[in-house]
């Protein structure tokens, strides 16, 4: 990695929006590819998926996101891992359910594998009082 601090974050925020206009379209096979073997998500409730669980729940239509508007994506690099966090604000159906619009903070961890970036580990907590600004 041999480029600017700024190119290499600027990459990343890229490679988050391409991994959320992915699974806002339900594009399974495209997903997976911004997604390591061995991710991990942590839901606003609390449970923990896999990324084949996470990808099959989109995949079945269980999850299906209307939308997912993230706001400034900051990036904190630590060599070939990086740390990125942002508030979005998401539509989503989930279990034939519509969640209303809602706000939430999201924390993700990424590595440089194999010449790419690549999410390891997902966190979201819902925004209980007020709105995203």
């Amino acid at each position: 990695m041999t480029r600017s601090l700024a190119t290499v974050e600027d990459q990343i925020r890229q490679t988050e929006r391409a991994r959320l206009s992915a699974l806002v379209s339900g594009d399974v096979a495209a997903a997976q590819a911004h997604h390591a073997g061995d991710f991990q998500l942590i839901t606003p409730i609390g449970a923990v998926l896999s990324r084949d669980q996470y990808l099959g729940a989109i995949a079945s239509g269980h999850i299906k996101y209307l939308s997912w508007e993230p706001e400034e994506i900051a990036v904190r690099l630590y060599g070939p891992a990086a740390v990125i966090r942002y508030r979005a604000r998401l539509a989503v159906v989930f279990g034939g359910h519509h969640v209303p619009p809602n706000g939430y903070w999201h924390t993700d961890s990424y590595e440089y594998r194999e010449g790419r970036w690549l999410a390891v580990w997902s966190q979201a907590t819902a925004i209980t009082h007020g709105s995203p600004e």
